[in-house]
């Protein structure tokens, strides 16, 4: 067993000799050796803050950080890195330290890839396998549904064009029991014959079905179950879709989250989604600054009435800019993209877009593809409840216009050709709220570019 190279937080609510007696007991552990000592605060017992002192009481080195009132965060960072350190040990407790500072140094631990524990928690660095034999790079999120599937097909169909020739590795609570090829860059993926995958048990509206759809590229599928507080999954298969991935004649690998987790794939660069209609909390606390911090490039989505105000929208990108500050942030909304022709038909529309936003994308429709809205359906998570509206609009419209989510192949699809009804399938791009903001797709390049110049560096 390899011996741990420990950093502890300690306070000054606490006399001396009972921390000192804590550290000595981790000390005589063998397989810990405790490398030095943070104090974060709390002047109850502290005789002084004379760091030299308390190194020769302690026998260790101990550091204070600047501003004894404030918790030394960038501290708890830069002293990991000088000692090398591979686990931190919180000997403190309130008042010093309340849920939310805990947190806030879970994350910064995290980020350095080591262990946070206290006497009753252990936060473990996500898992990041290092297999990809390419460039790479992995989206994920704060949050389920706030894009990252629309995000990936558009980033896939972009540099695609620009002859990046990327495929996707999706994972998901649907997904193969062993990772699957699908070749979205061969064949035409048409309603039917995703009928004949769902009829043989597949989950054909997964995420990978859906990418080499809307895309046209490879793409391989993988299951995953599970999703801890910082990302981590308990099961996925999605290491082997990376070995995969290694084998097929694509250049570039592009790895999507599922939900709140994050691909346990080690990438060139991270792009981060954050949902603006997500609660303000799970973005500026817990886990929220982690994912935030990974980021090479944040796309805010989701940016509008009533799921978002402006001045939600501000905060939020005030708050990424305190904690990463270099990175580029672009606020966008989805609008709807037919695959195929609708013009002069009338449309049964099936969405996971809330009922509130609705309208705005039946307008969008109608004004950009030149069709008549003449139902719609935000019940693609519940079957029952699609069904109920097919049947109310089944003969009245020409076209069912479904994004492929949930439900979409299985009732929308099935249920609609069996009714003589055209099927077309709708993908969703993300639009910047505003021409202040970044170009998009430049955004992107240069993320894409970046993570090429990384790969061939090492």
């Amino acid at each position: 067993m390899a011996v741990e190279k420990m950093v502890c937080l300690v306070d000054g609510e606490h006399y001396l000799p009972v921390t000192k007696s804590a550290i000595d007991t981790l000390n005589e552990l063998e397989h810990i050796e405790v490398v030095a000592i943070i104090f974060i605060g709390g002047t109850e017992k502290l005789k002084t803050d004379d760091a030299d002192l308390y190194s020769d009481m302690m026998g260790l080195p101990v550091h204070f950080g600047q501003d004894k009132s404030e918790i030394p965060y960038e501290l708890i960072t830069q002293i990991i890195q000088d000692y090398n350190a591979s686990c931190v040990m919180d000997l403190s407790d309130e008042p010093v330290l309340d849920y939310t500072k805990r947190f806030k140094i879970a994350s910064r631990v995290l980020a350095e890839g080591i262990p946070y524990r206290g006497p009753d928690f252990k936060f473990e660095p996500v898992t990041q396998y290092e297999v990809c034999q390419k460039p790479s790079l992995k989206i994920l999120g704060t949050g389920k549904r706030i894009g990252k599937t629309a995000v990936s097909g558009y980033l896939s169909r972009l540099i695609d064009k620009k002859g990046y020739e990327p495929c996707v590795v999706a994972m998901g609570r649907g997904g193969p029991e062993e990772p699957e090829v699908v070749h979205g860059d061969t064949f035409e993926i048409t309603p039917e014959f995703l009928m004949e995958q769902s009829e043989k048990g597949v989950h054909a509206a997964s995420d990978h079905w859906e990418d080499a759809l809307m895309s046209r590229i490879l793409t391989i599928g993988c299951r995953r179950c599970g999703g801890g507080m910082a990302g981590d999954v308990f099961l996925t298969n999605m290491r082997k879709g990376a070995m995969i991935a290694n084998t097929v004649e694509n250049k570039f690998v592009i790895f999507e989250g599922s939900g709140a987790a994050i691909p346990p794939i080690k990438t060139d660069k991270n792009i981060v989604l954050i949902g603006a209609n997500q609660p303000l909390i799970n973005i500026e606390n817990f886990f929220g600054p982690f994912r935030i911090k990974l980021a090479d490039l944040i796309i805010l989505t989701m940016c509008e009435e009533p799921m978002a105000s402006g001045e939600k929208v501000k905060e939020i990108e005030d708050f990424v800019s305190e904690i990463n500050p270099n990175v580029k942030v672009i606020s966008t909304v989805f609008r709807p993209k037919p695959l195929n022709d609708i013009s002069g038909k009338k449309v049964l529309f099936a969405t996971t877009a809330p009922e509130s936003v609705k309208s705005v994308l039946v307008s969008y429709l109608e004004e950009n593809y030149d069709c008549e809205v003449v139902g719609t359906t935000s019940h693609l998570s519940n079957r029952p409840l699609l069904q109920e509206d097919i049947k109310k609009y089944i003969d009245k419209v020409d076209v069912m216009l479904t994004e492929l989510k949930a439900a979409a192949v299985d009732v929308a699809t099935k249920d609609s050709l069996k009714a003589g009804l055209e099927v077309v399938y709708c993908d969703n791009i993300p639009v910047p709220i505003s021409s202040d903001y970044p170009d998009l797709s430049d955004s992107i390049i240069e993320v894409v570019d970046s993570a090429i110049e990384d790969f061939e560096k090492n």
